[in-house]
């Protein structure tokens, strides 16, 4: 017998199919791309973070900072502690935006620069972790909302900048000449509080007189244009979980999870929130593709369809789950059962090769090879191979009607 080369059949994809198929895919992705490249080109000069000087965003700083240049305060921003102690002097504000993120060796050290620099220090919304270092002999207290409050005291910058948006930390303190405003519930959220020399120390329970969305409310920029421009120079003082001086001191002075929760700090709780949200979606879809489907329902087909397309269908199932094992079986199960009728061999006996092989080599010729192998041979390893196996095994069967 004689067996035909292997032919391409309707299954196969020629290349420009591959292409008109992958083509909407790729396009999108190269939308997405682009589109992701130059948003972050767009955004990367404005957005910086909260309480950035170069940050445009509303939780950003950049109007203040503008507003203080164009004044003639010279402006620097500082990421870790020797930038900042290092330009501190007399003729220097340093804000610090993040006190609570230094760690006791930090806040012992910046605590030694602005006693002995003589110029102004501004803590925004310091709390129980770092005003008993940098700011002796004031207390904490719960915090507040952040809402209009009037001044209530005689410091002269909060006297000219009237209500302001204000809250957060509440502060307590007996200490000399200190002043305190815009109280809550009789407790003060600024403190300004004299050090030695020229110097001074202002505690503010809350930013957000420097945000950019809130300057031009009530008098949020006249009082962040005094308490910051008061000096020639500013030095805008941003704390990093990567500045070297975090991690130096004795460990056992520090506390092990100080690292941990200041990162969690700096992560904005909506992404907390959206990493839950993310895994629920995820042990849901696990779910859901992991759940038994049951057996199949057969039920009768709204159209005829043609044998040649039901049998290409199922074809094209098989390639996608590289199922040549299966679609083997298939093939050599109907050409066996087909078959047996011709040799007069009973259907229940079809798949048993000792009733089925012994007159299927009689009425071949004797120059056939052993049909064993093609029907009831192993899987086939490649595509290619499982194609020559249908042709072989229709030339089979055309060999057996004909013989």
């Amino acid at each position: 017998m004689t067996l035909p080369a292997s032919s391409p059949t309707s299954t196969s994809l020629a290349p420009r199919q591959i292409w008109t198929r992958a083509r909407g895919v790729l396009l999108v992705l190269a939308l997405v791309l682009i589109g992701g490249i130059v948003l972050a080109t767009v955004r990367s000069a404005d957005a910086h973070g909260r309480l950035d000087p170069r940050s445009a965003d509303p939780d950003g700083s950049r109007a203040v900072a503008e507003i203080l240049k164009a004044q003639g305060v010279t402006l620097r921003v500082a990421t870790t502690l020797d930038e900042a102690t290092a330009a501190a002097d007399a003729d220097t504000t340093l804000l610090v935006t993040t006190p609570d993120l230094l760690t006791a060796r930090q806040q012992s050290t910046l605590r030694t620069t602005m006693t002995a620099s003589g110029g102004r220090t501004v803590l925004l919304g310091a709390g129980l972790s770092s005003v008993p270092t940098l700011a002796p002999g004031v207390g904490t207290a719960t915090s507040t909302a952040v809402r209009v409050r009037e001044p209530g005291c005689s410091l002269p910058a909060a006297v000219r900048a009237g209500s302001v948006d204000i809250g957060g930390e509440r502060y307590t303190t007996a200490a000399k000449g200190a002043d305190t405003c815009y109280l809550s519930g009789s407790l003060p959220t600024l403190v300004s509080l004299k050090t030695s020399g020229t110097g001074d120390t202002v505690l503010l329970g809350s930013p957000d007189i420097l945000y950019n969305d809130r300057l031009d409310q009530q008098g949020n920029a006249s009082l962040a244009l005094q308490l910051l421009g008061s000096r020639p120079h500013l030095v805008w003082y941003l704390p990093s979980l990567s500045d070297v001086s975090a991690t130096e001191g004795d460990p056992e002075n520090e506390s092990p999870d100080s690292t941990a929760d200041g990162f969690l700090a700096l992560v904005p709780s909506g992404w907390l929130w959206g990493t839950l949200q993310l895994a629920v979606a995820a042990l849901l879809a696990a779910i859901w593709r992991g759940r038994r489907l049951g057996p199949l329902v057969t039920e009768p087909l709204p159209v005829a369809i043609r044998a040649s397309e039901a049998t290409e269908g199922r074809a094209r199932l098989y390639r996608k789950a590289n199922a040549r094992d299966r679609a083997a079986t298939v093939l050599r199960t109907a050409t066996r059962t087909r078959i047996a009728p011709l040799l007069g061999v009973p259907s229940r006996d079809a798949h048993s090769p000792e009733a089925l092989l012994p007159p299927l080599s009689a009425r071949l010729p004797e120059t056939t090879a052993d049909p064993r192998d093609l029907l009831f041979g192993p899987a086939p390893a490649d595509d290619t191979t499982l194609i020559r196996l249908a042709d072989q095994l229709d030339a089979l069967e055309r060999e057996v009607r004909t013989s």
